[in-house]
């Protein structure tokens, strides 16, 4: 049994290139974005790999690119569930904002902890603690199950979605898990004992 398990940041989207706070808000990929999310579909086919289900979140970005890894490997049909428990992290009053003003208004240390820290929330935002109390449980109710019976399963979502199953994954803390970057279109390949746990991790670059 394969337990199979594949993670996916989406490729770039118009406000990463704008170094813009997203968050929920929902901007498209750019061009690179599009070329990205087709770049890791390209590597999955070539390392045989095939799915079963594909998740993604409720946000364009993360689609899009879902659709093209998939388009990629020829399943341009495959079920996909769209959940918003797997959206990004919300910035709050920080979306829309560049990064450049947001230090210049609130001062480069405190900028600094909204995005580092693991439990300090921007103004009406989440921390990544709030994110990983969101995800988490969808991931243990409605993913994990469908890898450990043995389905591939493909999930396509954001940065800091997808820090909160790789800090599960991977065993990391707290500490640890702020200063872990997730490349946009670089699949992370998971392959899961029964027990759940990792039995092999591959991450795939060009």
């Amino acid at each position: 049994m394969e337990r199979l398990l594949v993670l996916v940041r989406h490729g770039q989207s118009d406000w990463n290139l704008k170094n813009l706070f997203t968050g929920w808000k929902d901007p498209d990929l750019t061009e690179k974005g599009v070329q990205e999310a087709r770049a890791a579909g390209k590597r999955l086919k070539t390392a045989g790999l095939g799915f079963d289900v594909a998740f993604t979140s409720a946000l364009t970005r993360a689609q899009h690119t879902c659709r093209l890894v998939l388009e990629e490997l020829g399943q341009p049909g495959l079920q996909t569930i769209r959940e918003q428990a797997l959206n990004e992290r919300d910035y709050g009053d920080l979306s829309g904002l560049n990064k450049d003003d947001a230090r210049a208004k609130w001062g480069e240390d405190q900028v600094h902890l909204w995005r580092r820290s693991y439990d300090v929330p921007p103004p009406g935002g989440e921390s990544l603690k709030d994110t990983v109390a969101r995800v988490l449980p969808y991931y243990c109710s409605e993913i994990l199950p469908r890898v450990l019976r043995g389905e591939r399963v493909l999930v396509a979502a954001h940065g800091n979605s997808l820090r909160a199953l790789v800090m599960v994954l991977d065993g990391l803390t707290p500490e640890t898990i702020p200063s872990m970057e997730l490349d946009t279109g670089v699949p992370l390949i998971y392959r899961l004992n029964a027990d759940s746990t990792v039995a092999s991790k591959e991450i795939s670059r060009a």
